[in-house]
């Protein structure tokens, strides 16, 4: 698959559809997976980046880079702790690279150990890309591999990940990421909810590829999952800039690990979604990360801020977005997420 990441940080497992598929426009596409269509089998029009979107980028970079950079730090420490030297580090496309990227290169400054990193396919409701699974397991031992994303919301890839990896002996399916205010992995950076800045950003910022996408008339039985390479946006990658900022941050004192929080995430989703009536589940997305997607890509409803965040700073992008779009604002007292973005039923529009 090309990509504009480098080849000693990463080999994308991905086939490359570049041409075959017709992206939509994000009411469209969602008008379709409201209708019943797996989201897999489209691809949203990814435009390049607006003034609107780039200044949250560059804000969230200012508010958070080094916590990024310190739980990508704290994160390789626990892996290396826990896994050892013989890890084989396996993102999830797309979000998941970057991750990957940041716990390699700190673990080749710090111990100058190189582990081998891949990106495979993994789709919420239709499973991980058996091709790349197998391809890997050709080569490494099954016990080697570790998934990585970039952070857990209210954990739907971690279900699907214990789910596919019954049939996958000796495979685990734990999942290290570099935030999971939900509570759900032992291996996560920090439990605090903090903004990924990658997750305000689309291609531009993941190697110019697209979300992964699955489907029979293109991907064949023997084919990885796949993806588009948008080279029309080369100019604007901002790839490199975004990991070369974050791993200049390294910490110089390996961080201390966090307590994993006693409780879960998921209880606090579902009170919401009792809370408003929300049948789905799917239409509340937890995290100051995912609530800044909701607003930036999709049609959102509302915005519920925990209570203690209500003057923190570093919601300032999220209020902002808030403002712009004229979504409202209700504060609740939420203990694991800064605050959640809710999603319109369209069909209620």
């Amino acid at each position: 698959m090309r990509s504009s990441f480098k080849k000693e940080d990463v080999t994308v497992l991905l086939k490359d559809i570049t041409g075959l598929v017709t992206p939509l426009p994000s009411e469209k596409r969602e008008r379709e997976i409201q209708s019943g269509r797996h989201y897999s089998e489209m691809l949203p029009l990814e435009y390049v980046p607006t003034k609107e979107y780039m200044e949250i980028y560059f804000e969230a970079l200012e508010l958070f880079g080094q916590e990024v950079a310190d739980a990508a730090a704290a994160l390789g420490e626990e892996i290396l702790r826990r896994r050892g030297r013989e890890t084989v580090l396996v993102s999830l496309a797309r979000a998941g690279i970057p991750a990957g990227i940041f716990i390699k290169r700190y673990l080749e400054e710090r111990y100058g150990l190189s582990l081998p990193h891949y990106a495979i396919s993994i789709i919420r409701g239709r499973g991980i890309d058996q091709n790349a699974i197998g391809y890997l397991l050709a080569r490494y031992s099954p016990g080697s591999l570790l998934f990585v994303d970039g952070w857990i919301g209210k954990g739907a890839i971690l279900r699907e990940l214990e789910k596919e990896t019954k049939a996958l002996p000796g495979v685990s399916p734990e999942l290290a990421v570099l935030s999971d205010p939900s509570g759900l992995s032992p291996y996560a950076g920090t439990y605090r909810d903090i903004l990924i800045p990658s997750s305000c950003l689309n291609a531009t910022v993941s190697g110019l590829i697209s979300r992964t996408f699955l489907r029979g008339d293109i991907i064949g039985p023997k084919d990885f999952h796949g993806a588009m390479y948008y080279e029309e946006y080369r100019s604007r990658d901002l790839t490199y800039d975004f990991i070369d900022r974050i791993t200049a941050l390294f910490p110089k004192h390996p961080p201390a690990s966090e307590k994993r929080p006693d409780t879960r995430g998921m209880d606090e989703v579902r009170n919401i979604a009792k809370m408003y009536g929300v049948e789905d589940i799917n239409f509340i997305k937890p995290g100051i990360g995912e609530t800044t997607r909701v607003l930036l890509r999709r049609v959102p409803w509302k915005v519920v801020i925990s209570c203690r965040e209500r003057e923190n700073p570093r919601l300032a992008p999220v209020l902002r977005l808030a403002a712009e779009r004229e979504v409202p604002l209700e504060f609740l007292p939420l203990e694991h997420y800064s605050c959640c973005g809710l999603i319109k039923k369209l069909g209620d529009v």
